[in-house]
């Protein structure tokens, strides 16, 4: 495997599997696994990631250096030396959007294989 395949491997383990794991019992903002993507790219490039990025999948097309660094980012908030939701509000805040205020343990994010609508899961 060359460098960037390994830190492509290491990203879409942390966000899909590693992130989504520890999420609900940490009491974090959000579950899936596009919404750390989001996070952590966004905080990678200090604003919405797709302002950076040209192609698609957006860690297949980013600099090394960015993905590195949103990697980095990951890997901080999963040993508890970055805490994610600032970075969501952050992320949020570069978007235009206020957090949302979830009920009591209610993420705002849902695992992406929820078959309610995003719509139904905010009413």
């Amino acid at each position: 495997m060359t460098g960037r395949e390994v830190l492509e491997a290491r990203w879409l383990d942390l966000t899909r599997r590693e992130l989504p794991a520890v999420a609900r019992e940490r009491g974090w903002p959000v579950v899936a696994d596009h919404c750390f993507q989001r996070i952590l790219l966004d905080n990678a490039f200090g604003g919405q990631w797709y302002d950076h990025v040209a192609g698609r999948p957006a860690y297949a097309h980013a600099d090394p250096a960015a993905l590195a660094h949103a990697v980095a980012l990951g890997e901080q908030a999963l040993a508890g030396d970055a805490d994610l939701a600032e970075l969501n509000r952050r992320s949020l805040e570069w978007r235009g959007k206020a957090p949302s205020k979830p009920g009591r343990g209610t993420p705002i994010s849902r695992p992406s294989q929820s078959k309610r609508t995003k719509i139904e899961r905010t009413a």
